[in-house]
C-alpha cells in the first residue's frame, strides 16, 4: 500500500510506501531534508508529525521520550501507516542534480594526517557528475553495505573528485583505506545524496562550523564560494582535539589572508599552552558564542560529530537567538565492521 505525505510549510507531497521510510522515499522522488547517517543515530532527520500514523524501527535511538511524546519523528525510520502530514523547513528539490551510480579509479591517496587521508576519484572521461559543494557520496560496498563520504571539493573541471577520510578502529571500508587500497583501484559510488549545501538566495553572514573532517564539505562551500566570486561574510571555525588535526590548517589560513570577507578560528579542545597551542581552546561552538552573542542575523552550517551539532544547535537557538530554519547540519556517524 502507498500513502500520501504532504510535507509543511511547503506543501510539497510524495508518496511512500508502507515499507519504506519517509526520508526514503523523499529521497527517492528528487526531494531532500537534512538527514545524515540515515540509521537512526545522529538526529538530524527529527521533524514533527503534524497529522497520520507511522511507526518507528527498532534504529530509532536518537529520539528522548519527550521528543516521542510531542510527535517528533525520525524521518530515516519512520514508515507511514496512513496518509500523513509532516514538518520539513527544509526542504529542497534536486531534480537537476540526479543520483547516478559510477566506478571512479583512485588517482591518488595522501596521508595529510595520522589519521586521515585524501582521497581523489577520478571518474569516466564520458561522465558528467552533478552535485552541489557540501553534498556526500555512498560508497558500495561487499554485501549492500554503504559508507558515506563527504565531498571536499566544489566541482572540477578535471572531474575529479575529493574525500577526507579518518581511520576508524575497526572500520570496514577505513581499514582498506589505510592498509590495502592502492592508486588505480576502482571503488563504486552512488550519489550525490544530502541537503546540506550554501543556501545562495540569501545574503546573511555565514558561520561555517566544523569538527574534525566535518572540514571537507565546509571546504567544498568555500571553494565554490570563492569560485562564484561571492563576498557574503563567512568565519570558519574549525574544532579539533591538538594542532595536529587541523589538517589542512595553511589553506583557511591562505583564505583569511587573501580574503577580506573570510575570517578563521581553530580551536582545539585538548590543547594549550603546554603543547604549544596559543589559540582558541575549548568546544569550537562555545567559541562562536563567546564571539556572537546574536546570531539572529547570521546563516549557520555546521558538520562533524552529532554530539557538537546537537549543542550547537540547541545552544545557539536557546541562546544565540538564531532561527532554527538557519541551521544547517550534517552529522558524521562512523561505522566498524557491521
Amino acid at each position: 500500500m502507498t500513502f500520501q505525505i504532504t510535507v509543511q510549510p511547503s506543501g510539497a507531497n510524495f508518496d511512500c510506501a508502507e515499507d519504506e521510510t519517509l526520508l526514503a522515499a523523499a529521497l527517492r522522488q528528487g526531494l531532500t531534508m537534512p538527514h545524515g547517517c540515515k540509521d537512526g543515530v545522529c538526529g538530524v532527520c527529527k521533524g514533527k508529525v503534524l497529522e497520520g500514523g507511522f511507526e518507528h524501527s527498532a534504529k530509532a535511538v536518537s529520539l528522548s521520550s519527550e521528543e516521542l511524546a510531542a510527535g517528533i519523528a525520525l524521518y530515516c525510520c519512520a514508515t507511514p501507516k496512513s496518509n500523513m502530514a509532516i514538518e520539513c523547513r527544509q526542504l529542497s528539490r534536486l531534480g537537476d542534480f540526479p543520483v547516478k551510480t559510477l566506478p571512479s579509479r583512485i588517482e591518488t591517496l595522501a596521508k595529510v594526517a595520522g589519521d586521515v587521508i585524501e582521497m581523489l576519484l577520478r571518474l569516466p572521461a564520458t561522465e558528467i557528475f552533478r552535485f552541489l559543494p557540501g553534498q556526500y557520496i555512498d560508497f558500495l560496498l561487499k554485501d549492500g553495505k554503504r559508507r558515506s563520504y563527504s565531498l571536499a571539493n566544489a566541482p572540477r573541471e578535471d572531474n575529479m573528485l575529493e574525500l577526507h577520510i579518518r581511520k576508524v578502529e575497526g572500520g570496514l571500508f577505513t581499514t582498506q583505506v589505510f592498509e590495502t587500497l592502492k592508486v588505480k583501484d576502482i571503488l563504486r559510488f552512488e550519489g550525490p545524496h544530502g541537503g546540506f549545501f550554501l543556501r545562495e538566495d540569501s545574503d546573511k553572514p555565514i558561520i561555517l562550523l566544523a569538527s574534525g573532517t566535518g572540514f571537507a564539505p565546509i571546504k567544498a562551500i568555500v571553494e565554490d564560494c570563492l569560485n562564484k566570486g561571492l563576498t557574503r561574510p563567512m568565519t570558519i571555525y574549525w574544532g579539533c582535539r591538538k594542532p595536529e588535526d587541523l589538517y589542512m590548517n595553511e589553506l583557511p589560513v591562505r583564505w583569511a589572508s587573501e580574503h577580506s570577507h573570510i575570517r578563521y578560528v581553530p580551536v582545539m579542545s585538548d590543547a594549550g599552552p603546554a603543547e604549544g597551542w596559543r589559540g582558541r581552546t575549548g568546544f569550537v561552538h562555545q567559541a562562536v558564542m563567546a564571539d556572537y552573542a546574536d546570531l539572529s542575523g547570521h546563516e549557520v552550517y555546521a558538520c562533524g560529530a552529532p554530539v557538537m551539532i546537537d549543542a550547537a544547535r540547541k545552544d545557539f537557538v536557546g541562546q544565540c537567538n538564531l532561527p532554527e530554519d538557519f541551521f544547517f547540519a550534517d552529522a558524521f556517524t562512523f561505522a566498524v565492521n557491521t
